[in-house]
């Protein structure tokens, strides 16, 4: 259960139990009913998602709006622009995809960080009604997330957990399981692969001292993971859990 959305990238960087939302949809309303939830984090998917920069802004003002779980980003990609931009408009945290060395991980810290720590512009827009506004606060209320989801960002995970400033790394299965040879993003037939690669992970996050998360298809399997030894999930999202409960409900009807 979450606490203040303030303390988010204190409990991400002491490895707390997280629980996060995930959001594609542009539906402001739908992400302020989602944010009150209970859950320690919404992440809006600006890099999959169905929502351009208004859509994330409004998405971060109604997770906001509810006062309860921090907001993040997963933004398009690891660019200054795209990860300042998420920062600007109020997020407490981005994830960063396709990260496959550390000096790519340490780009993204430096992104994320104002001077002397980074090269982020001074420019907090609303960002400043909740986080810092001051330089330092801010860098202190930011986490700095990078995904390992590539061949090489495995090879590379030990390097990558240890960059200076990182707060976490975060398992994107769908794209991990196609770099393992899987034909399709839940190929079975590379599980015992897929395994190994996540206890690999969770061990070099662990050694570092760093969070390791985890996006999951539902709550049973964020619970496992988490017990594995994962420190944050993601369960699901809006759109895969729309369909899912008006298919039921379909089926229900018809008896």
């Amino acid at each position: 259960m979450n606490t203040s959305p303030a303390d988010f990238a204190a409990r991400l960087r002491a490895r707390r139990r997280i629980i996060g939302y995930w959001v594609v949809l542009d539906n402001p309303v739908g992400t302020e009913r989602l944010a009150g939830l209970g859950y320690d984090y919404i992440c809006v998917d600006a890099q999959h998602g169905l929502l351009d920069y208004k859509g994330t802004l409004g998405a971060m003002t109604a997770i906001d709006a509810r006062g309860t779980a921090a907001g993040m980003v997963r933004v398009p990609g690891n660019d200054g622009f795209w990860i300042g931009q998420a920062l600007d408009a109020g997020a407490r945290g981005v994830i960063v995809p396709l990260v496959n060395t550390a000096e790519e991980a340490a780009a993204a810290v430096s992104y994320c960080r104002y001077p002397p720590l980074g090269v982020r512009s001074y420019g907090p827009m609303r960002s400043g009604l909740r986080v810092g506004p001051a330089p330092a606060e801010s860098n202190r209320q930011v986490a700095c997330v990078v995904m390992i989801e590539t061949a090489q960002g495995l090879a590379n995970a030990a390097e990558i957990c240890a960059t200076d400033g990182l707060d976490g790394v975060y398992i994107g299965p769908s794209d991990l399981t196609i770099a393992l040879g899987g034909r399709t993003s839940t190929d079975t037939s590379v599980a015992e692969e897929f395994e190994a690669a996540l206890a690999k992970v969770a061990e070099e996050a662990r050694t570092a001292g760093i969070a390791a998360g985890i996006h999951c298809p539902d709550g049973a399997t964020a619970a496992g993971r988490l017990a594995q030894g994962f420190t944050f999930a993601t369960v699901s999202s809006d759109l895969a859990h729309l369909e899912q409960a008006a298919a039921a409900h379909l089926r229900d009807a018809n008896g």
